[in-house]
């Protein structure tokens, strides 16, 4: 790779574009969680069939995974960044346009599709363009971008909607995205396009790289924990004695941003060697940080110290995993990524199932003791699997 494609240690303003650019990405994934209710009031859809928004912005984002990601490793990166980003704004307007259930559900599929493509795309254009002994904190920097936009995006889209209605917020993504698609057309690096690298199968991929295969375990299972804690977080708090309103609810991902910041500096760890001892620190915190999550009972000092430590677990392992699994496939980096991914949507997509089912049948309690039993099944799985990592 020639000097003049690599990131250099002082891209400083074009590490934030990565990460600026990703954030608003994946942002458009998860706009409509809190704009259900609107949503249903506005086009008349059943509370029985609201699911169907969310499951269509989901079944996108893996048909992404599957097929737009991996065109990173035999496309001219650039240009397929330009057309996914002008694609993406047009399905905005879609969105924003929309007059029926049916023509939302479309548009929700289209934004998982291509908000998903273009969040990855990023994150594989940087490990790409960045040299190998900087690559784990390039990474850091685009997934933390990601994080903030994944955490902020209900904050926002719940602020924009009570000013100006849901569309709003689709129109003001579309916009906020023409400006980042100019700003990544102008400001990106040239790269070469990649010499024609074989399309493989998930299989193939795990067969190929072990290190995709013992951390995209590893990442499944941590985000069953994550998505545990997420997705029933708010059954508690919306109940006496807490009975707090969705905005004060929502307002503990803000909480999150703090343990984003902090993860993203993981990837700097990484380059230097240390990604083992991360990886343990990550799973033990994630294991300790249950305590204080149980204690939401007792004082809501606790649930915030359980969030940070959470979130801070989740992301340092969450970069760790990405540094090292781009780093064991240096020409199949778009490939590896999407199927490590693809671990990330099952363990979320578990947890969340999970999750309520375990409160409605135990609990608060029983929501605890599953994850920590997940967290600890993870970091006795790491322990286990301790050997030299041939992505070092």
């Amino acid at each position: 790779m020639s000097h003049a494609a690599s990131l250099p240690r002082t891209a400083t303003p074009l590490l934030l574009l990565f990460a600026c650019a990703a954030g608003l990405s994946v942002a458009n994934v998860y706009y409509a969680q809190p704009l259900l209710d609107a949503l249903a009031a506005d086009l008349h859809i059943g509370t029985a069939r609201l699911g169907a928004v969310i499951a269509a912005t989901q079944l996108g984002s893996v048909l992404a995974l599957l097929w737009l990601v991996p065109l990173g490793d035999r496309r001219d990166r650039r240009r397929l960044m330009a057309v996914q980003n002008a694609a993406l704004v047009l399905a905005l307007f879609g969105v924003a346009c929309a007059g029926n259930a049916l023509a939302l559900l479309l548009g929700m599929l289209a934004l998982g599709l291509l908000g998903t493509a273009m969040t990855q795309g990023l994150i594989a254009y940087a490990a790409a363009a960045a040299d190998a002994h900087e690559r784990g904190r390039v990474v850091g920097a685009a997934q933390a971008g990601v994080v903030i936009g994944l955490l902020l995006a209900r904050v926002v889209a719940g602020g924009v909607a009570d000013l100006a209605g849901w569309r709003a917020v689709y129109l003001l993504s579309a916009a906020l995205m023409v400006i980042s698609g100019v700003l990544l057309w102008v400001r990106l690096p040239r790269l070469p396009i990649p010499a024609a690298t074989p399309r493989l199968s998930l299989p193939a991929l795990l067969r190929q790289h072990p290190v995709l295969r013992r951390r995209g375990v590893l990442g499944m299972l941590m985000f069953v924990a994550f998505g545990l804690f997420w997705s029933s977080m708010a059954l508690p708090l919306s109940a006496p004695p807490q009975a707090l309103s969705h905005t004060a609810i929502g307002a503990f991902a803000l909480v999150g941003l703090l343990g984003a910041l902090a993860a993203s500096r993981s990837g700097h760890w990484s380059d230097h060697g240390h990604a083992e001892r991360v990886t343990g620190a990550a799973l033990l915190l994630l294991l300790l940080s249950w305590a204080p999550l149980a204690g939401l009972s007792l004082h809501l000092g606790w649930l915030v110290l359980g969030v940070l430590l959470l979130d801070l677990a989740v992301q340092a392992l969450h970069v760790t995993n990405q540094s090292l699994i781009l780093a064991a496939a240096p020409h199949a980096q778009a490939q590896v990524i999407a199927a490590y991914m693809l671990f990330y949507a099952a363990g979320s997509g578990l947890g969340a199932v999970l999750g309520s089912a375990v409160y409605a049948a135990h609990g608060w309690p029983g929501v605890c003791g599953v994850g920590a039993g997940v967290s600890a099944a993870a970091l006795g799985l790491w322990l286990s699997m301790r050997r030299p990592d041939p992505a070092r």
